[in-house]
């Protein structure tokens, strides 16, 4: 493997580790650039917290290499620790404490003075909008505000590798847009970011590149533009107005497109991913002799768009099952969901 001087925070190669007879990891080979976000997407289990323990040193591989700035997260653990900074999935911080008293704690025991601890906790929650709360303890703080408190602590000493696993799993979604928006000026300020989600929008949003992990390996590996590439130079969305028809147009999309066809959560709603045909006829081009051939089935389509592949059909590509969804808690709607397309009425 080579060293820092190759432009890259982490790298893997191999990378295992077992619990009994169950391989969490099972040889995951990572490359991150420094002074990014790297995504790191994937279900549940899908080994994507315990690749992190590992290169945070708080677990042993049982296989492979890790390297974090050219230290080997083994053989050289302090030297890695001394440069990274962990938030887990719960907040680490003292809830009995509150959030000023939290930080300057924190600071104490990180070396700096007294003053100076204070001066950069009231830094810290100044920029994370928790001044006014300084002073409450965080048990009374909503769950948005546990989120940027503990990532307050987290960078109270500005590290050189941030891991943040699943930072805003269970947020609202203005809570997690503040999150999100703390994650772009960490790496602003050079800060390097590796970044667990389930959350397909928060992989698009943040993210540079992204692996894709599932069952302790990664899948497949790339920009977000490759990713969606990967799977089909497009993708069409329908809605029909009668859902008694939808199965009839699942065929019909399947026979004309010759794709494979996604029947969305929404009754009347379905995707199929297109490409270049063997006539080499592009996307748009057979997205719309598959209209003509609905309207001629008798099949009214209300609103159709065509765009790149989204995340989720990436997702089931690749895995062959949907990709995760979380639902909105003030709306209802699902929020996992990322189109990057226009619709249009038909």
């Amino acid at each position: 493997m080579s060293d820092s001087a190759s432009g890259l925070a982490i790298e893997t190669s191999g990378l295992v580790k077992v619990f009994g007879e169950t391989r969490a990891v099972d040889g995951v080979d990572l490359a991150v650039p420094a002074g990014t976000v790297y995504g790191v997407l994937g279900p549940n289990g899908a080994g994507k917290t315990t690749t992190v323990k590992m290169l945070a040193t708080l677990l042993r591989p049982d296989g492979g290499e890790a390297r974090v700035f050219g230290h080997d997260v083994l053989r050289e653990a302090d030297a890695v620790r001394g440069r990274v900074s962990l938030t887990g999935q719960y907040a680490s911080v003292d809830e009995d404490l509150t959030g000023t008293e939290n930080l300057v704690l924190l600071g104490r025991l990180l070396g700096h003075r007294k003053h100076a601890a204070r001066e950069r906790a009231a830094q810290l929650l100044d920029a994370f909008g928790l001044s006014e709360a300084a002073d409450k303890q965080v048990k009374n703080y909503s769950g948005g505000m546990r989120r940027r408190i503990d990532i307050a602590a987290s960078i109270l000493n500005t590290p050189d590798l941030l891991f943040l696993d699943e930072p805003t799993t269970g947020l609202d979604p203005r809570s997690r847009n503040q999150v999100w928006d703390i994650v772009r000026a960490v790496v602003a300020q050079g800060t390097t970011v590796l970044l667990t989600t389930q959350y397909l929008d928060e992989a698009d949003q943040l993210a540079s590149r992204i692996a894709v992990i599932d069952k302790g390996r990664v899948i497949a590996e790339g920009t977000k533009g490759e990713l969606k590439a990967s799977v089909g130079a497009g993708a069409v969305h329908l809605r029909l107005r009668d859902a008694a028809r939808r199965p009839e147009a699942e065929r019909l999309l399947a026979r004309v497109l010759d794709a494979q066809v996604q029947l969305d959560p929404d009754p009347v709603a379905l995707t199929a991913r297109v490409g270049t045909d063997g006539d080499g006829r592009g996307a748009a081009e057979q997205a719309s002799r598959a209209l003509a051939e609905l309207a001629r089935s008798g099949i009214t389509v209300d609103t159709f768009a065509l765009g790149q592949p989204s995340l989720d059909e990436v997702f089931l590509a690749l895995t062959d099952r949907p990709a995760p969804h979380t639902t909105d808690k003030e709306t209802g709607r699902e929020t996992g969901r990322e189109t990057g397309k226009e619709e249009v009425s038909a």
